[in-house]
């Protein structure tokens, strides 16, 4: 059965996706941003401010950052590696999900500097 979560967010309305989606035990949630004062900060600030917003979606459908498997992460200038690296590493820790970085001309909003979506599989649940 599919579940579709929203955050509320404009963009959901006016492009027609959802925040996250769950179907049995996986969980897809869509490429984010940081969201608040955290837009107008550096990429460690942006990327861990996306990851609490990640984390309260896969919450919300049942799941955690612990159930990750894939991560995506785009950035605007690739030389903010490290700066993500670092927030991807701290929300992380050992549950080291596959993952790819990959640098992008633009945002919808020319202040963002990184944009993050995950894949989780939740274990035991059907």
């Amino acid at each position: 059965m599919r579940h579709n979560f929203s955050s509320g967010g404009p963009f959901e309305a006016e492009y027609g996706y959802s925040r996250a989606v769950r179907v049995g035990n996986q969980v897809w949630v869509s490429g984010s941003c940081a969201r608040g004062d955290a837009v107008d900060g550096d990429a460690y600030v942006q990327s861990v401010d996306a990851l609490r917003v990640i984390a309260g979606s896969l919450a919300e459908a049942g799941a955690s950052l612990a159930d990750v498997v894939r991560t995506v992460t785009y950035v605007t200038d690739i030389a903010d590696m490290p700066l993500v690296a670092r927030a991807h590493r701290e929300a992380f820790g050992e549950v080291l999900p596959a993952a790819t970085i990959v640098e992008v001309s633009a945002f919808a909003d020319a202040r963002y500097k990184v944009e993050i979506q995950v894949d989780a599989v939740v274990d035991g649940l059907e």
